[in-house]
């Protein structure tokens, strides 16, 4: 097939772009490279099923572009600001990336799907003949932080969304319009909610990157800091596994018009994480908390609905994964 991946240089985004050329698909990546980074997709260059694309969501005319040269049968929508503290500071490049964007690609593939002249009369489509037309898939790429605190049961979809950062409203706006192509115009949407992924290439900086940022720091005999009591739980998702769902969900029509979680089902402290990571080489601390407001402090996923859906759960365990991410940041270091 031939799929766009938005996001396609990110950490998530260049395991979603490996597995699908393993898997003999066409992949164009479009990143503005604002998180992303060319080194991550260094090793398709050579690939002639590869193409990488600089550019922004928020640019219509580039996307107008792009769909007018590629027929796209899957747009795997990664694309996002990400970082919280950033979106705190920031909230308006964290809305227009995240929601603006995410409403930029809706229409390009409704567009692709229908025709720019294809009209509703009541509740069916009205399509010109002479426009050609192409069945497009979206999957949205949106967040556990849209949720509250879990209980010890964990988060399923229907547990009650609380944004308590911009990231995580930006994320739910993006989500109901996601939603709203699919019930309003039959645009084939998923939208996922993989909880906290880490792994090789992602980097040791910025929050999501804490397994990363305690491992590099560790390698290097600096002390692990934590913000608050550390008593703040997180359930961790290995990358391979993250995008393993990432791309069955773009090809099960099950989950189409539906809300998914991706975890393990195993939710860590923050304090028993940096004692798995640390294994007593360096000193762990506690510092102040620079977003107290915005912290979730029990997060635990149900991944149920993946499992029975599509036949998804997770592989490899925190251990397992921890294992491979220090393997790969010593081998980069060294």
């Amino acid at each position: 097939m031939n799929i766009l991946v938005t996001g396609g240089a990110g950490f998530i985004g260049r395991w979603v772009v490996k597995q699908l050329l393993e898997d003999g698909h066409r992949i164009i990546a479009l990143d503005n490279l604002s998180n992303g980074r060319v080194d991550n997709i260094e090793e398709f260059k050579d690939n002639n099923n590869f193409k990488f694309i600089k550019g922004d969501i928020k640019d219509e005319k580039l996307l107008d572009e792009l769909f007018l040269d590629e027929k796209v049968d899957i747009i795997y929508h990664l694309a996002a600001s990400i970082i919280v503290q950033d979106s705190i500071d920031n909230p308006k490049e964290t809305f227009y990336n995240d929601t603006v964007g995410t409403f930029n690609i809706l229409e390009k593939a409704k567009f692709q799907m229908f025709g720019k002249n294809a009209k509703m009369d009541g509740d069916k489509w009205v399509l010109d003949p002479q426009e050609e037309k192409y069945p497009c898939k979206v999957v949205f790429m949106s967040t556990c932080m849209v949720y509250d605190k879990s209980d010890e049961d964990g988060i399923d979809e229907l547990h009650p969304t609380k944004p308590v950062s911009p990231y995580g409203g930006s994320k739910i706006a993006a989500e109901n319009m996601v939603l709203s192509y699919y019930h309003a115009y039959k645009l084939p949407t998923v939208v996922i909610r993989p909880f906290n992924t880490y792994g090789p290439f992602q980097k040791s900086s910025g929050e999501g990157g804490v397994v990363s940022i305690f491992i590099n720091r560790a390698l290097h005999g600096q002390e692990l800091n934590i913000y608050g009591t550390g008593e703040q739980t997180r359930d961790l998702l290995y990358v391979k596994d993250c995008a393993r769902f990432v791309i069955m969900t773009g090809l099960d029509n099950k989950v189409d018009g539906e809300i998914v979680n991706a975890g393990t089902g195993r939710d860590v402290t923050v304090n028993e994480l940096a004692d798995i990571i640390s294994k007593d080489r360096v000193e762990i601390k506690h510092v102040k908390h620079i977003h107290p407001q915005s912290e979730i402090m029990k997060l635990k996923c149900d991944y149920s609905k993946a499992k029975k859906l599509m036949g998804w759960e997770p592989e490899y365990t925190l251990e397992e994964g921890i294992k491979e991410t220090e393997e790969w940041i010593a081998a980069v270091e060294s």
